[in-house]
């Protein structure tokens, strides 16, 4: 589809453009080019100097009819659920139904195929999805670009706040609201706005804003932030993968930027960065045998003691 899309709205192209484009190889366009022709499309090559892939003068796929809002779920048409929560549900089964209408038949089977052998489960194993009742009302104000009254609940306590929201995002499972406030840009947890209301004044957005950049440097602000203790250790470079054990991959990141180079027993000394002195022993106490914490002293501490108790409570239980 988006190769037929590209010819029809382009009016044409070389393989290696079109390859270019869609991220492919040109053997792929070609390849695709022979299977639109088969299913009826009347798609064509011209060899030579100024030829190329072209569309028959005055073809046009029928995939017409679709609305603004249909053309917005047709995005999120791998992800069924998150268009529900958008409050998009509707209109994106009516979009699909709309395009495999629009499919010649020979690709309508092509298409139906992709639903019957792939579905995306967005949440963690082990995770329940969170409850966000007000999430479809937050999207319309998106959509509209409408301010909104919210109250949302924090750890301490509930604040009302007026926003104007600037993005969606959903990580991992998670929703959150990106908007702008009194103070700036801030992110907000979907399923923690209790209420959602327009206040009936518009907004302008930022000219300047990018969702994807501002999330990306977000995420990784936040990421370094929660890592505020650090332990000096030596571990044994042969069992470096058992860092992933961790289960935080910005520390594992940084982690492994920072291992010096191994003695000749094939030790090395290592930074592990975390947001407390307990998560840290938690997270290095799977490695076993593998690691030695140096410092701090108190961390070193934490780790001898936990070891000891084990020791002692494994000796009790096979009478040792």
């Amino acid at each position: 589809m988006q190769l037929l899309l590209l010819l029809q709205t382009g009016g044409g192209a070389t393989a290696s453009q079109l390859a270019r484009e869609l991220e492919v190889s040109v053997r792929t366009v070609y390849r695709d080019v022979e299977a639109l022709s088969e299913a009826g499309v009347p798609v064509y090559s011209e060899p030579g100097r100024g030829g190329g892939v072209r569309l028959i003068d005055g073809y046009r796929t029928r995939l017409t009819g679709l609305t603004s809002e249909e053309a917005d779920a047709v995005l999120l048409a791998g992800l069924p659920g998150a268009a529900a929560d958008l409050g998009l549900g509707t209109v994106l089964a009516t979009a699909q139904l709309k395009m495999l209408a629009a499919l010649p038949p020979e690709l309508r089977g092509r298409a139906t195929r992709i639903a019957e052998r792939v579905h995306i489960d967005m949440p963690g194993w082990f995770q329940r999805p969170e409850q966000t009742p007000t999430l479809a009302a937050v999207a319309d104000a998106l959509w509209h670009d409408h301010r909104l009254t919210i109250t949302y609940h924090r750890r301490d306590r509930t604040v009302e706040r007026v926003l104007d929201p600037l993005g969606l995002v959903m990580k991992a499972g998670t929703w959150y609201l990106i908007a702008h406030d009194h103070s700036g840009i801030r992110s907000y947890r979907a399923s923690r706005i209790l209420t959602a209301a327009p206040t009936g004044e518009s907004f302008t957005r930022p000219a300047s804003f990018d969702l994807a950049d501002h999330w990306r440097s977000a995420a990784e602000e936040f990421a370094q932030s929660m890592l505020r203790v650090s332990a000096h250790c030596c571990i044994d470079i042969a069992h470096l993968n058992l860092l992933r054990l961790m289960n935080d991959p910005a520390a594992v990141r940084e982690a492994l930027t920072c291992v010096q180079t191994p003695d000749a027993d094939g030790w090395a000394d290592i930074t592990i960065r975390a947001e407390s002195h307990e998560v840290l022993a938690h997270a290095l106490l799977p490695l076993g045998e593998h690691i030695e914490v140096l410092a701090p002293p108190e961390l070193r501490a934490t780790m001898t003691d936990t070891a000891a108790a084990m020791l002692a409570r494994y000796q009790r239980s096979t009478g040792a």
